[in-house]
């Protein structure tokens, strides 16, 4: 029996209809080329169709890097919750943090404000949850979302500042560059900065998120609910 007859003249495989097979083949590309470079046309010749074909499985770009964040969100497991809100609190945003640090490129899609209605239920359960732990504790429901973009943005932030530091670090931390940077004449009139010297460049890079997102969490449940006390 002769086999279909694919997109652009090729022969063998059939169109695509595996929404798995459709996010692996993204992922791929994602880690090639970086997600910038990610279009509907590279994506379906990586796998094989038609970009037409591919328009049946999703609607535009955005769509497709959203569908493989939910698939990833739901691989992520849910961290046993504290009774104390404060701790539900810390314990969800990290989760976040650690999740979204492994697919840098995610944070950065997610970005834009708005995203919350696009989450699936696995992401939507530790926002749920970040919301809630702020109403336990005492404050309004929207000081409860202020809350949640507080962290949100601090924890994104540093994720992207880290993951577009990283390729630099090597570099940075070579004596050229740390002498350098010390005998910059403008750091030579500060006195605090020219007494950390080449320290500098050790100290930023080491992962403070833990211990600053506590005390994060600490002053903005201390300000919203005596706000209203």
């Amino acid at each position: 029996m002769s086999r279909t007859r694919a997109p652009h003249g090729r022969v063998g495989r059939p169109p695509v209809t595996s929404r798995t097979e459709i996010l692996a083949a993204t992922r791929r590309l994602i880690e090639q080329d970086g997600w910038e470079k990610l279009t509907i046309r590279r994506l379906a010749a990586e796998i094989g169709i038609g970009a037409t074909t591919l328009y049946h499985h999703v609607r535009d770009k955005e769509d497709l890097l959203f569908l493989l964040i939910h698939e990833y969100a739901e691989q992520i497991p849910h961290p046993d919750m504290p009774s104390d809100p404060r701790e539900r609190i810390v314990a969800s945003i990290t989760a976040v943090h650690d999740g979204l640090a492994a697919w840098p490129w995610a944070a950065e899609v997610l970005t834009a404000d708005g995203f919350v209605a696009r989450l699936g239920d696995s992401a939507l359960w530790l926002v749920e949850t970040i919301v809630a732990g702020a109403v336990d504790y005492g404050c309004t429901p929207e000081q409860a979302v202020h809350v949640f973009r507080n962290l949100w943005y601090y924890t994104v932030g540093e994720i992207l500042v880290r993951a577009h530091s990283a390729r630099r670090r090597e570099e940075y931390l070579r004596s050229a560059d740390r002498a350098a940077a010390a005998d910059n004449p403008a750091v030579a009139r500060m006195p605090h900065l020219s007494a950390l010297g080449d320290r500098w460049a050790e100290l930023s890079w080491q992962d403070t998120y833990p211990e600053a997102l506590r005390a994060f969490v600490d002053g903005l449940l201390a300000q919203a609910t005596n706000t209203h006390a």
